[in-house]
């Protein structure tokens, strides 16, 4: 990991100076441009000397067709970690975000929805968010609804707003008796629970139940297929939320088309969004991670910044997926103030 010890003060200004000209321009800085945009105090031939010791040490690239130089995902670990400076949010920014996350309904995946688009709109980059998994969810209320002859909705009311609905198939027709006696069963034996809770103590809660053979036929389904269903129920919601791509797409990174595609592989498996955001920390505050740092080449050419959210017992992230070069400053502050938006909404 890098760190600001390796540069000495003239070193630490010159590569901010190279950082905020590059993610402004996106075109490599020279020397004149540096010392004619960021008044450093030295002259051009100094800065360009300075910029060949940081080349060097790593923080800095140089294009084959270009003078000048970019940073390196070393140079952006340094300027994250040790240079910046962060701003709270602009009054503005700050109204934008309340005003479009807060309209609209209150479910956890409608929230989050928003919540993605807007920071995607805000910051220019691509808005992501994953749906909290549901194993600490407290089962409120469960309700059993016939949808055919041989199968029923399983609709769970849980913590935080949340709704699952899971299909059971049943052997035949079920009698509506049946059907109200096993819904008490269930809802006076479970609710309260955790679906963790539930799914480990399904079969031991439910054992001495006395019911009527057809009902207890019923009941018994639950008892088999307790854990698969409670299981499947604890998903994440819906499991990658995202705004919109073409707010990349627009950026030079995506000019060529290697880069395009990789935005668009990345968008289009959610599957590998999801095992990315799922990695990332739940808890409170934020995580950076940049090019190289993520070890998978497909994410070679991204940062991802996020930030955890909390619904109650429930969890899970939001923040945004953009090129290594990003306004960080801007994008972290507007990541952090979001997930506390969305936190604070959820509650």
């Amino acid at each position: 990991m890098a760190h600001s010890g390796e540069l000495s003060e003239r070193e630490r200004q010159v590569l901010e100076a190279v950082i905020h000209s590059y993610v402004a321009t996106a075109e490599p800085a020279g020397s004149r441009t540096l010392s004619r945009r960021f008044g450093l105090g030295i002259s051009p031939a100094t800065i360009r000397n300075t910029m060949s010791d940081l080349e060097e040490k790593g923080f800095l690239f140089h294009p084959h067709t270009s003078a000048g130089r970019i940073p390196t995902d070393k140079a952006y670990r340094v300027y994250v970690d040790s240079l910046m400076r962060v701003d709270p949010i602009s009054r503005e920014e700050r109204r934008r975000l309340e005003e479009e996350i807060a309209s609209g309904g209150s479910a956890i995946e409608a929230i989050l929805r928003r919540a993605a688009q807007s920071l995607g709109v805000l910051t220019q980059e691509l808005g992501v968010a994953l749906g909290p998994r549901l194993d600490h969810a407290i089962l409120r209320r469960l309700e059993l609804v016939r949808v055919s002859s041989d199968r029923l909705l399983m609709v769970l009311g849980l913590s935080g707003g949340a709704v699952r609905t899971i299909f059971v198939e049943v052997p035949g027709t079920i009698a509506d008796e049946a059907l109200v006696e096993v819904t008490i069963v269930l809802n006076e034996r479970l609710a309260g629970l955790t679906l963790d809770q539930v799914r480990l103590s399904l079969v031991s809660r439910l054992r001495d139940v006395q019911m009527r053979p057809e009902t207890a036929e019923l009941l018994n389904i639950f008892v088999q297929e307790g854990d698969q269903v409670f299981t499947l129920a604890a998903e994440p919601l819906e499991a990658v939320v995202i705004g919109q791509p073409s707010l990349l797409a627009d950026q030079p990174e995506f000019a060529s088309g290697e880069r395009l595609r990789q935005l668009i592989e990345l968008t289009e498996t959610r599957q590998q969004l999801a095992t990315l955001l799922e990695a990332r920390p739940d808890a409170n505050g934020l995580s950076i991670t940049i090019g190289n740092e993520h070890g998978d080449p497909r994410l070679g050419a991204f940062t991802v910044v996020t930030a955890g959210y909390t619904a109650g017992s429930l969890s899970g992230v939001i923040g945004v997926i953009g090129p290594t070069r990003m306004p960080y400053d801007k994008v972290i502050a507007l990541v952090g103030h979001t997930s506390q938006l969305v936190s604070e909404l959820l509650c």
